[in-house]
Protein backbone atom coordinates (compact mmCIF):
# COMPACT_ATOMS: atom_id res chain seq x y z
CA UNK A 1 0.00 0.00 0.00
CA UNK A 2 2.25 2.43 -1.11
CA UNK A 3 0.99 6.27 -0.36
CA UNK A 4 -1.25 5.17 2.60
CA UNK A 5 -0.52 6.71 5.30
CA UNK A 6 -3.00 5.06 8.07
CA UNK A 7 -1.53 7.48 11.32
CA UNK A 8 -1.87 10.74 9.69
CA UNK A 9 -5.50 11.85 8.45
CA UNK A 10 -5.72 15.63 7.37
CA UNK A 11 -8.92 16.75 8.39
CA UNK A 12 -8.23 20.35 7.76
CA UNK A 13 -8.31 21.49 11.61
CA UNK A 14 -4.89 22.66 13.80
CA UNK A 15 -4.92 20.07 16.94
CA UNK A 16 -3.67 22.08 20.03
CA UNK A 17 -2.13 20.45 23.00
CA UNK A 18 -3.93 20.56 26.39
CA UNK A 19 -1.77 22.83 27.60
CA UNK A 20 -1.75 25.28 25.21
CA UNK A 21 -5.53 24.92 25.46
CA UNK A 22 -5.68 26.13 29.20
CA UNK A 23 -2.94 28.86 28.64
CA UNK A 24 -5.46 29.98 25.79
CA UNK A 25 -8.50 30.00 28.25
CA UNK A 26 -6.90 31.25 31.16
CA UNK A 27 -5.87 34.40 29.20
CA UNK A 28 -9.60 34.59 27.78
CA UNK A 29 -10.92 34.07 30.88
CA UNK A 30 -8.81 37.02 32.33
CA UNK A 31 -9.23 39.48 30.12
CA UNK A 32 -12.36 39.09 30.50
CA UNK A 33 -12.30 39.59 33.91
CA UNK A 34 -10.15 42.27 34.11
CA UNK A 35 -12.24 44.07 31.74
CA UNK A 36 -15.59 43.74 33.66
CA UNK A 37 -13.99 45.02 36.90
CA UNK A 38 -11.63 47.38 35.36
CA UNK A 39 -13.63 49.28 32.45
CA UNK A 40 -15.90 50.86 35.74
CA UNK A 41 -13.02 51.34 37.99
CA UNK A 42 -11.98 53.35 34.90
CA UNK A 43 -14.82 54.93 34.91
CA UNK A 44 -15.15 56.34 38.36
CA UNK A 45 -11.90 57.44 38.46
CA UNK A 46 -12.06 59.35 35.50
CA UNK A 47 -15.41 60.81 36.03
CA UNK A 48 -15.19 63.55 38.43
CA UNK A 49 -12.03 65.20 36.16
CA UNK A 50 -14.97 65.18 33.20
CA UNK A 51 -17.63 67.18 35.46
CA UNK A 52 -17.27 70.87 35.91
CA UNK A 53 -18.83 72.71 39.18
CA UNK A 54 -22.17 75.01 39.44
CA UNK A 55 -21.51 77.48 36.55
CA UNK A 56 -23.87 80.58 36.37
CA UNK A 57 -26.53 80.84 39.33
CA UNK A 58 -29.58 83.22 41.12
CA UNK A 59 -28.20 83.85 44.83
CA UNK A 60 -30.61 85.12 47.53
CA UNK A 61 -28.99 87.91 49.21
CA UNK A 62 -31.48 88.57 51.83
CA UNK A 63 -35.47 89.85 51.47
CA UNK A 64 -35.70 93.22 49.45
CA UNK A 65 -37.79 94.77 52.57
CA UNK A 66 -35.27 94.40 55.10
CA UNK A 67 -32.30 96.80 53.23
CA UNK A 68 -33.28 100.37 53.61
CA UNK A 69 -33.96 103.03 51.10
CA UNK A 70 -31.06 105.32 50.57
CA UNK A 71 -28.63 103.05 52.54
CA UNK A 72 -26.05 100.91 51.37
CA UNK A 73 -26.73 97.41 52.59
CA UNK A 74 -23.95 94.73 52.93
CA UNK A 75 -24.25 91.30 51.50
CA UNK A 76 -21.89 88.42 51.88
CA UNK A 77 -22.25 85.13 50.32
CA UNK A 78 -19.76 81.86 49.54
CA UNK A 79 -20.04 79.54 46.21
CA UNK A 80 -18.22 76.49 46.31
CA UNK A 81 -16.96 75.05 42.81
CA UNK A 82 -15.92 71.47 41.94
CA UNK A 83 -13.85 70.99 39.62
CA UNK A 84 -13.05 67.19 39.17
CA UNK A 85 -11.62 66.04 42.21
CA UNK A 86 -10.77 70.23 42.96
CA UNK A 87 -12.98 72.34 45.63
CA UNK A 88 -12.74 75.75 45.64
CA UNK A 89 -14.89 78.77 47.54
CA UNK A 90 -15.01 81.43 46.45
CA UNK A 91 -16.50 84.35 48.57
CA UNK A 92 -18.68 87.34 46.80
CA UNK A 93 -19.83 90.41 48.77
CA UNK A 94 -21.19 93.75 47.47
CA UNK A 95 -23.85 96.18 48.58
CA UNK A 96 -27.51 96.98 47.45
CA UNK A 97 -28.65 100.41 46.84
CA UNK A 98 -32.35 100.85 47.27
CA UNK A 99 -32.92 104.46 45.53
CA UNK A 100 -36.80 104.10 45.89
CA UNK A 101 -39.29 101.58 47.16
CA UNK A 102 -39.56 100.50 43.38
CA UNK A 103 -37.50 97.10 43.37
CA UNK A 104 -36.17 98.21 39.68
CA UNK A 105 -34.28 101.10 41.58
CA UNK A 106 -31.91 99.07 43.08
CA UNK A 107 -28.08 99.13 42.28
CA UNK A 108 -26.55 96.08 43.14
CA UNK A 109 -22.42 97.02 43.67
CA UNK A 110 -19.41 94.04 44.44
CA UNK A 111 -17.04 94.85 47.38
CA UNK A 112 -14.44 93.73 44.92
CA UNK A 113 -11.95 96.80 44.65
CA UNK A 114 -11.30 97.08 41.06
CA UNK A 115 -7.36 97.84 41.87
CA UNK A 116 -6.20 94.64 43.22
CA UNK A 117 -9.76 93.13 44.48
CA UNK A 118 -9.32 94.19 47.96
CA UNK A 119 -12.82 94.70 49.87
CA UNK A 120 -14.23 97.88 50.08
CA UNK A 121 -16.11 99.29 53.38
CA UNK A 122 -18.42 101.65 53.91
CA UNK A 123 -17.66 104.54 55.72
CA UNK A 124 -21.18 106.42 56.57
CA UNK A 125 -19.32 109.37 57.92
CA UNK A 126 -17.56 110.12 54.87
CA UNK A 127 -20.51 109.05 52.42
CA UNK A 128 -18.21 107.11 50.21
CA UNK A 129 -16.74 103.30 50.14
CA UNK A 130 -13.11 103.39 50.76
CA UNK A 131 -10.52 100.56 49.87
CA UNK A 132 -8.12 99.93 52.67
CA UNK A 133 -5.53 98.58 50.24
CA UNK A 134 -4.58 102.06 48.55
CA UNK A 135 -6.93 104.54 50.23
CA UNK A 136 -8.76 104.49 47.28
CA UNK A 137 -12.52 106.13 47.31
CA UNK A 138 -15.75 105.54 45.79
CA UNK A 139 -18.85 107.22 45.58
CA UNK A 140 -22.16 106.18 46.80
CA UNK A 141 -22.93 104.91 43.34
CA UNK A 142 -19.60 103.09 43.29
CA UNK A 143 -17.81 105.97 40.76
CA UNK A 144 -14.24 106.28 41.17
CA UNK A 145 -13.50 109.38 42.94
CA UNK A 146 -9.88 108.97 44.68
CA UNK A 147 -7.19 106.46 44.20
CA UNK A 148 -5.76 104.37 41.54
CA UNK A 149 -8.47 102.25 40.52
CA UNK A 150 -9.24 102.21 37.11
CA UNK A 151 -12.84 102.01 36.98
CA UNK A 152 -15.92 101.86 38.78
CA UNK A 153 -17.03 99.13 41.20
CA UNK A 154 -18.34 96.21 39.40
CA UNK A 155 -22.45 95.90 39.59
CA UNK A 156 -24.25 92.82 39.68
CA UNK A 157 -26.56 93.68 36.76
CA UNK A 158 -28.68 90.90 36.50
CA UNK A 159 -31.71 90.81 39.39
CA UNK A 160 -34.62 90.10 40.71
CA UNK A 161 -37.29 89.30 43.19
CA UNK A 162 -38.78 85.73 44.13
CA UNK A 163 -42.36 85.74 45.01
CA UNK A 164 -41.07 85.64 49.07
CA UNK A 165 -39.32 88.83 48.68
CA UNK A 166 -36.17 88.03 48.46
CA UNK A 167 -33.71 90.07 46.39
CA UNK A 168 -31.92 87.28 43.82
CA UNK A 169 -28.72 87.97 41.81
CA UNK A 170 -27.65 86.55 38.65
CA UNK A 171 -23.68 85.20 39.91
CA UNK A 172 -21.83 83.74 36.40
CA UNK A 173 -18.56 82.35 36.94
CA UNK A 174 -15.61 82.74 35.21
Amino acid sequence: MAGSHQGSRNTGYHHISRRDFVKLTTVALGTIMGAAVGLPAIGFLIDPALKSGGKDAWISIGKLEDMPVGAPHPFLFTRTRVNGWERTATNYGGFVLRRSENPQDTLILSSRCTHLACQVNWREDAQVYICPCHDAKFSLEGEVLDGPPPRPLDRFEEFQTDEEGNLLIHVKEG
